[in-house]
């Protein structure tokens, strides 16, 4: 996996996404797939995209595995884990997609609404990335955190949001400095990603940035597969996916 190109750069190795299901983790997983990865993705309610996803998976010729997790509890963490690692023999590739995204008065903020998201945005990942280090070590693997262009750029309506992806910004630079050198971890901000159709207020956001576009899910999972081939020496690092939104 060191430095790897080409359509198969992933053959034989195992990856987990987060969130797989749909939208951005769906792209990723898919993404990894078709490097040759084994795919296996969480999810929580979403058993329908799921299951869509790892037929998806299928057809490009891997092992996929849908696991129902929720990262809120660290137990179901520890499960979901050891049984992709049970099911795919080996863990070399860890997403931490899984995320939520709100807006708020930042005066209006519940105590259980900011608590929500860095259990969420925060903690989870934490929580993954601890059950899956010894599986990661052994194999010499990779960690790509899902950061947000919110956590390097204040919000004023998405306060608790900006502030647990920030934390998870720098979560991502601890862990590539206490998990190294068996373990890379990097982290991926994605900036305005669309889905489909957009509205007006998308077009604004395109229009300010200075690729004169949004993001697509696509833009975001080949960041992720860039940080899951590149060479292992690469650790510690944010890449901004935004189209110079933030410059």
């Amino acid at each position: 996996m060191e430095g790897q190109s080409g359509a198969r750069a992933l053959q034989g190795k195992a990856a987990l996404v987060t969130g797989g299901a749909k939208r951005i983790g769906r792209a990723i997983a898919m993404a990894l797939g078709a490097a040759g990865a084994n795919v296996a993705i969480t999810y929580r309610g979403s058993q329908a995209e799921a299951e869509e996803t790892v037929r998806a998976l299928g057809a490009l010729g891997v092992k996929a595995l849908p696991v129902r997790a929720d990262l809120l509890d660290a137990l179901s963490i520890r499960e979901s884990v050891a049984a992709v690692v049970e099911t795919l023999g080996r863990l070399d590739v860890l997403v931490n997609n899984a995320g939520m995204f709100a807006s708020a008065k930042l005066e209006s903020i519940t105590v259980e609404q900011w608590d929500e998201m860095f259990a969420t945005n925060t903690r989870a990942p934490f929580l993954v990335a601890q059950a899956a280090h010894a599986h990661l070590r052994k194999a010499g693997g990779r960690i790509v955190n899902i950061g947000s262009l919110g956590g390097a750029h204040p919000w004023a309506t998405h306060g608790h949001y900006c502030t647990s992806k920030a934390a998870l910004h720098m979560l991502s630079q601890t862990m590539a400095k206490a998990w190294a050198p068996e373990i890379s971890v990097n982290c991926v901000a994605p900036g305005m990603i669309v889905q489909g159709e957009v509205d007006e207020a998308y077009a604004e956001f395109a229009e300010r940035t200075p690729m004169r576009r949004n993001g697509t899910s696509e833009d975001v999972a080949a960041a992720v597969l860039f940080f899951a081939t590149a060479p292992h020496f690469i650790t510690g690092q944010l890449m901004m996916v935004d189209g110079g939104l933030g410059l």
